[in-house]
């Protein structure tokens, strides 16, 4: 089953672009998934499995360097990344 995901990170840090920018880009560099990226949220599409594994592993890796984070996300059981609005 293909999900969709979209995800927004909030470090609560003066230096929170950094963080942000490095978590989407270890997301962009596993090539089971589809990333698409805009000004409010990123876009992650995939396999359901291979999509969890992702946000399980990377957002964990955010929590322990900085665990003052905050994550807000909404899911769709279907992969809507060739979706036009």
């Amino acid at each position: 089953m293909r999900v969709s995901v979209d995800i927004s990170l909030y470090p609560l840090t003066e230096q929170f672009v950094e963080p942000i920018l490095a978590f989407i880009k270890k997301l962009e560099d596993n090539p089971k998934l589809n990333i698409s990226r805009n000004n409010l949220s990123t876009q992650i599409f995939g396999e359901y499995r291979d999509v969890m594994d992702a946000m399980d592993s990377e957002i964990e890796a955010v929590f322990e360097q900085l665990p003052h984070s905050v994550f807000v996300l909404k899911m769709i059981g279907n992969d809507r990344y060739h979706v036009e609005d």
